[in-house]
């Protein structure tokens, strides 16, 4: 019986194929002929260079979360490992990611991380730009004396090494924080005399 069943759906089997059905086969139709026509011609004309200006697109708060993830990983990774060098350029970022996404005590924190780790490592320009970065969210917060104190420190080591691109940086900043006391300042005896008026 085993070998009898087997047999007989040898002899009996049909092949999946379509060509030995006679049933399936289908009309042919003549082959269309080739058209062999004259080539088109194209006049060459000038055409004018577009002129594309690059797209600045804003940065999302998901961007900005997510830039602020990935380098907050890059600088756990450099701390435990002691890359003091790399963790204070990883602070640096992650302090400005703070700076757009408002969070001034934070960005003040980090600022003050990389500025005490590019100290540790001699790393001078790195300083000078966590100095100034530091004035001014110090001068966002509203503590004045301690964002010129910064500029100061930030000024004489820019002196020391005669870096003329620092000291530039520092002076519009100065120009920038005087500005921005004005402003505090003005608006404060607004605020005054408005109450004043409304006794």
């Amino acid at each position: 019986m085993k070998v009898f069943l087997p047999a007989l759906f040898c002899l009996f089997g049909f092949s999946a194929s379509a060509q030995w059905l006679p049933f399936l086969k289908h009309k042919r139709y003549p082959a269309l002929p080739e058209v062999c026509s004259a080539p088109v011609q194209v006049k060459a004309q000038a055409f004018s260079k577009a002129v594309l200006k690059p797209g600045v697109l804003g940065l999302t708060s998901y961007g900005l979360s997510m830039n602020e993830y990935t380098v907050m990983k890059t600088a756990q990774h450099q701390m435990r490992f002691r890359e003091y060098e790399n963790a204070s350029y990883s602070f640096n970022e992650l302090a400005k990611i703070y700076v757009q996404l408002n969070k001034m005590s934070e960005a003040k924190w980090f600022f003050l991380q990389s500025n005490n780790l590019s100290r540790q490592q001699n790393n001078d320009r790195l300083t000078i730009a966590n100095l100034i970065e530091l004035a001014s969210v110090k001068s966002t917060i509203g503590d004045f004396e301690l964002a010129q104190q910064d500029l100061e420190e930030a000024r004489s080591l820019a002196t020391a090494h005669n870096w003329q691109d620092d000291l530039v940086n520092v002076q519009k900043s100065v120009t920038g924080l005087q500005r921005n006391k004005l402003i505090a300042l003005k608006s404060e005896a607004r605020i005054a005399q408005t109450a004043e008026h409304n006794l």
